[in-house]
C-alpha cells in the first residue's frame, strides 16, 4: 500500500480539482507503468477532440467524489 493519497480533504473547491487532476494522471500511469509508452501514445490523443472530452468526464467523476469527501467544502458561503 503506497501513501501518496493520505486523504480526499482539501482546503479548497481549487485544491480539490487539483486532486481530482491528480487522480486521474495516477490512474493513467498506474494503467501503463511504461512513460516511453505513454509518452508515445500523447500524440495520438491530444488532438482527439473526444479523447480530451473523456479526459474531462473523469476528472469531473474524480472532482465530484472529493467534493462530498469536503462536504462540498464546509463553512464556505
Amino acid at each position: 500500500m503506497s501513501d501518496w493519497l493520505p486523504t480526499l480533504i482539501t482546503p479548497t473547491p481549487e485544491a480539490g480539482y487539483d486532486l481530482a487532476v491528480k487522480l486521474a494522471r495516477v490512474a493513467v500511469k498506474l494503467t501503463q507503468p511504461d512513460a516511453a509508452v505513454r509518452d508515445k501514445l500523447r500524440p495520438e490523443y491530444a488532438g482527439d477532440a473526444d479523447a480530451l472530452i473523456a479526459v474531462s468526464q473523469v476528472v469531473a467523476t474524480h472532482f465530484a467524489t472529493v467534493a462530498a469527501a469536503n462536504g462540498y467544502w464546509r463553512g464556505q458561503s
